[in-house]
């Protein structure tokens, strides 16, 4: 056995034990005579103290290097009371080798691996393996374990069974693009990556299987982001015989327990908070609130339907609207301060962003002469603004208010130190349309997934002469600290229903058959009212480590390009293979 003990885990109460580690030398200080080694193995870091009079041990140990690979064995003693270092878990013990074998040495690493510096990211991803010997990034990918760990303990103990759901399905264009697998038995067929296990769960359903989960991968063909990446993992779970507050109390109790057991701060409120989506997208312009902070929009256009104020008022007379955030006690804020924001407003679409400065005894605004004193009394008064206060302002199509304005609001949170560190603020957003108008497309969507179901009293606006955008839906999304987390809804569950829905959103008959037969043709059988979730693993351990990049909590992401440093792909294939898939490539277009 090269080692009986972890590095991380020796103690004051171990002092005196013999023990046998190995791991890598973390930092080496050479004083002369005495040689100190930080050793460090997965579960954490142990200071070793060699003196010249083990002259074997000692000479090793000026040989090694950061990064070399050493077994050692010696006694664990307790350190002087001065030398304690209270920011180390080991840090009231060191350990006295009396042997010291070196199993490997390292080349430099091209990165500090023992200090906390920023990186470039394509760096770190080509050398991956070592970036995951940080301290900083192996305590992120031990908390995904241990939070993945306790979900599936959870769920084991509620009487849910996981199930592996295939990973080649077919093809179904919705929402995102697809990866395609060319099929070798079947030229010119191709299988497609899920982008959910969604309609397998439902059929497990249909199956009386009852209970589902998985921790399921999936797939994406779409540019990346900070908080996206195209080959993902979700929680995926679904019930039957089932409603929608019999899944949200069962997720609900599973996050509060996971925030209280692996967050490093505090629940803001529990239980958590339910918000209609339209009372999301009036108050904050998103159906992902941030709650962390106030600064709601207020609506101020009813007094000013008659304004002089042509901005105002033309904005009014197309339908659009007048929203404005009061931030207390910042009547002072610096132009150049309010001309950023003006740009963060302006690249939400706004044409720009109004303000009115209550400082004591005059107003601080460009537009305050264009209203009159009832119209700025009126505007003081909705806003709750008081004298030293700011209120900036939006006017234009809903669309364009709520997508500014919430710019702008995330933009104020973040410069006020408005945010506070370490809470989560969980909520559920309920009450989303079914379906949505593409203007491009000239047809309805479904706001979610097209399997959502919807309340009886929805029926008649899915009916001839109706109208879809007015129907509510069963669906019901998780938030916290301004990302969605996960989703779900109850589903529909009877063949009429889905037919309806899927001729809404403009698919034929034909294209249902195709695409969706199996579904279909399965709620013919005693289809159970079921229900579930689907919720994004990577982003629930994101807001757990405080970060904002999807790439720090998985163990090799791709790059933001969407590239694989690591292991240098995507790449070409040789001819071989394409020729036995049956596939032929179209030439490149000659680089200008």
């Amino acid at each position: 056995m090269l080692k009986d003990t972890n590095c991380g885990e020796l103690r004051s109460a171990d002092s005196g034990r013999k023990v046998r580690l190995a791991g890598w030398v973390h930092r080496r200080r050479d004083h002369g005579g005495l040689i100190f080694i930080d050793l460090r193995d997965a579960s954490g870091i142990v200071q070793l103290v060699l003196n010249p009079e083990n002259a074997a041990a000692h000479a090793a140990a000026h040989r090694a290097r950061i990064e070399w690979v050493l077994q050692v064995e010696g006694e664990v003693r307790n350190r002087d009371a001065a030398t304690v270092n209270p920011n180390m878990a080991t840090g009231e013990v060191e350990v006295v080798p009396t042997t010291v074998s070196i199993l490997n040495e390292a080349a430099t690493p091209p990165f500090y691996i023992n200090e906390p510096v920023d990186v470039d990211e394509n760096l770190r991803l080509k050398f991956r393996y070592l970036d995951l010997r940080r301290p900083e990034v192996a305590r992120v990918i031990y908390l995904r374990h241990e939070v993945v760990r306790h979900i599936r303990e959870f769920l084991y103990a509620r009487g849910f069974i996981e199930v592996e759901t295939p990973t080649l399905i077919k093809s179904t264009p919705e929402g995102a693009r697809d990866f395609l697998v060319p099929s070798r038995m079947r030229p010119g067929s191709f299988f497609a990556l899920p982008q959910s296990p969604q309609i397998l769960k439902q059929l497990l359903m249909y199956g009386g299987v009852e209970k589902y989960f998985q921790i399921a991968r999936c797939y994406r063909d779409e540019d990346t982001r900070a908080n996206r990446v195209a080959e993902h993992t979700q929680l995926d779970l679904e019930m039957a015989f089932v409603d929608q507050e019999d899944v949200m109390a069962l997720i609900e109790e599973l996050y509060t327990g996971i925030a209280q057991k692996f967050g490093s701060g505090s629940l803001l409120q529990a239980p958590f908070p339910r918000i209609d989506y339209q009372d999301a997208m009036n108050r904050y312009g998103i159906d992902r609130p941030d709650l962390r902070f106030g600064l709601e929009f207020v609506d101020i256009a009813e007094p000013l339907r008659g304004s002089g104020f042509q901005v105002f008022a033309g904005a009014l007379q197309a339908g659009g609207q007048i929203k404005a955030i009061r931030v207390l006690g910042r009547a002072d804020m610096t132009r150049r301060d309010i001309d950023e924001l003006t740009e963060i407003a302006r690249s939400g679409g706004a044409k720009g962003l109004a303000y009115i400065g209550f400082t004591p005894g005059e107003l601080r605004s460009p537009i305050a002469k264009f209203l009159s004193e009832t119209e700025i009394a009126s505007i003081k008064t909705l806003t709750g603004a008081e004298d030293g206060d700011m209120v900036f302002i939006v006017a234009d199509q809903p669309a364009v208010v709520a997508r500014a304005l919430h710019e702008v609001r995330t933009s104020l949170g973040q410069r006020l130190g408005l945010i506070p560190e370490g809470v989560l603020a969980f909520a559920w957003v309920t009450g989303f349309p079914l379906l949505e108008w593409h203007p491009d497309e000239q047809r309805w969507d479904a706001t979610h997934n097209p399997f959502c179901g919807f309340p009886e009293s929805s029926r008649e606006h899915l009916q001839p002469g109706g109208d879809p955008g007015k129907a509510a839906s069963f669906q019901y999304d998780l938030v916290c600290n301004g990302a969605e987390l996960g989703g779900g809804s109850i589903r529909i569950s009877n063949r009429a229903d889905q037919e309806l829905v899927f001729s809404l959103m403009g698919h034929s008959p034909e294209q249902q058959a195709d695409r969706f037969g199996v579904v279909l043709d399965a709620l013919e059988y005693g289809a159970p009212p079921e229900g579930g979730v689907g919720a994004g693993i990577d982003r629930l351990i994101m807001t757990l480590a405080g970060t904002e990049n999807i790439r720090d909590v998985i163990a090799f992401p791709k790059a933001s390009s969407g590239s694989d440093p690591l292991m240098g792909s995507p790449t070409p294939v040789d001819a071989g293979q394409l020729e036995e898939l049956g596939l032929l490539l179209k030439p490149s277009a000659p680089q200008a």
